[in-house]
Formats: C-alpha cells, structure tokens, sequence
C-alpha cells in the first residue's frame, strides 16, 4: 500500500488532507503551526513532528502551503523536506507559487534522486473541502500517474499540462483572470447601489444572462451581506496578481486590467482586509453600499 504524506493544513489544506484520511489512505501530516493535527488524527492519520518525518514515512509527499516563501523554507534545513528525500520518493507541490519556484524546488527533489510534480489547484475551501478541486499538475508523467488514487479523490478535473512551471503559470493566469471579475463585481455592484438602482436586481440581471457564474451567484450574496467569511484570503489573491504581473512582465506581454485590479487589492491589503475573504474587495471600492 502507498504511504502518502500531506505538508501544510491551512484552509486548503486541512480539507484535502481530510479526504485522504476519510478514504483509507496511510497518511502521515504534519503542519509548521502546531496543534492542526487533532482533527486529521482523529480521521486515522498520523501527525509527524516535522516535515522531514512525513517524507521519511511516506512514498509520495503533498504539500498545500501559502506561498514561495514558505514552499521553499519547508524544504530547507535539518528537519526539512530535503533532508529524508531519496530515491523512490515523490514530491507533489499543490502551493501557488511562480515558475522559478516550482523549477527550483524541483532541481533540489531531483538531484537527490526524488521525482517532482507541480499540483496547484483551482477552487476555495468548499471545492477542497468536497474533492471537486481543478489540479494543474506538470513535471514528472510517472509521479503524476503514481499520484492519480489520492489525486482523484481531491479533485473533479486533473490535467497534465507538461514540463514543470506549466502548471504554476496556468494557475496565475486564472488567478488573475479571476481577481479581475471580483474587481468587476464589486465596482458593478457599488455604481449599481450609488445610482439608485437595486443591487439584488443587478445580482438578477448577471445570473441571467451571459454572465452568469458560480462566483458572482454565490459571493455577490455574500457581499450584500457583508459576510466576509475567508474561504480564500484577500492577502493570497494580491499575492497571484503580483506573480502574474511578473510573469506578464517575464514574457513580454502587458497587463494593463491586472496592473489596476493589483493596486484595489493593494489598498485592500492597506484597510486590514488581508485574512478576509478576497470578496471584501468591496469594501476597498469607493461608493460601494451595503443594502
């Protein structure tokens, strides 16, 4: 039977590694905050003391953390992921980081004879929690196929998307495309509100027609509500936009609705919305008026 390990229990990652744990899976976890462990333990898993114990004790190794900074120091040092890879051991990456990243984190599993897959994921904290995530995986095929059973039971949609930092440059850009239609959203909603007209009717118009989405039907509600309950922090998405911007600006092409879209999330980030819900976007937009 695998042995899988599962590094980071944030919001994301807590859910995911509960659908391993629910489904049977020999799993060992660990997390840098102390004491995320109870529930996963409760489940069945095991929780390691440090990261390099989830790797010794397992054949492939997930990871969900919150950015590159934190997907490279969790390999590094004494009691880090590097520390226990070796041959036969596989390393799945599922944080958002940047291309650079992903290849880095990559040369170092390799070189000590481990294989590398990039995972990031498309979805908030209920498609992590219901295993209907979109996985963009790239790098090693044969990782990838070993890694299918946990994968299939943590996402709807698994795509291999070929070398590795193809699937770190897929989820920016849907990152960014998606923060621009919080930003829409929420400038939509407040011209709407600062004209005279009803916000609910304008929520009405949107679920209509063309551009009707899962993401406008539910956090245009939530918005009205005032309801900023995290499900993917504001402070995470500021952090994809800045990453897509440096990719734009890797690969020669302008961003101009990012670059502006970046800048409402900056001051978002300035008001001290940074651990909401990125949907309290809204109440960085000037004008905007809650019903």
């Amino acid at each position: 039977m695998t042995r899988y390990g599962f590094i980071g229990l944030g919001i994301m990652g807590s859910a995911m590694a509960a659908n391993l744990a629910r489904a049977g899976f020999d799993l060992t976890v660990w997390n840098r905050t102390p004491g995320r462990g109870a529930e996963l333990e409760g489940l069945g898993a095991t929780v390691a003391a440090s990261a390099r114990q989830v790797v010794a004790d397992s054949d492939i190794t997930f990871a969900m953390l919150a950015d590159p900074a934190a997907a490279r120091a969790v390999c590094d040092g004494d009691a880090g992921v590097l520390a226990a890879m070796a041959p036969g051991k596989g390393y799945v990456d599922m944080s958002t980081v940047d291309p650079a990243t992903a290849l880095a984190i990559e040369e170092q599993v390799t070189r000590r004879g481990g294989a590398f897959l990039e995972a990031p994921v498309s979805g908030s904290r209920k498609p992590a929690e219901e295993g209907s995530l979109i996985i963009l995986a790239a790098g090693n095929r044969d990782l990838y196929d070993r890694s299918l059973p946990a994968l299939e039971r943590l996402g709807k949609k698994i795509m291999h998307l070929g070398p590795t930092g193809n699937g770190a440059r897929m989820k920016l850009v849907v990152n960014m495309v998606m923060g621009q239609m919080m930003a829409g959203l929420c400038e939509g909603m407040a011209l709407a509100g600062a004209s005279g007209l009803g916000v609910p009717d304008l929520l009405e118009v949107l679920d209509a027609g063309a551009l009707a989405n899962p993401m406008f039907r539910l956090k245009g509600g939530l918005i009205q509500r005032g309801d900023f309950t995290t499900s993917f922090p504001l402070k995470h998405m500021q952090k994809d936009l800045r990453l897509a911007l440096a990719l734009g600006e890797q690969s020669g092409q302008p961003l101009f609705a990012a670059a502006a879209t970046n800048e409402l999330f900056k001051r978002a980030l300035a008001l001290g919305l940074g651990t909401a819900d990125f949907s309290a976007l809204a109440s960085a937009v000037d004008g905007f008026r809650r019903p």
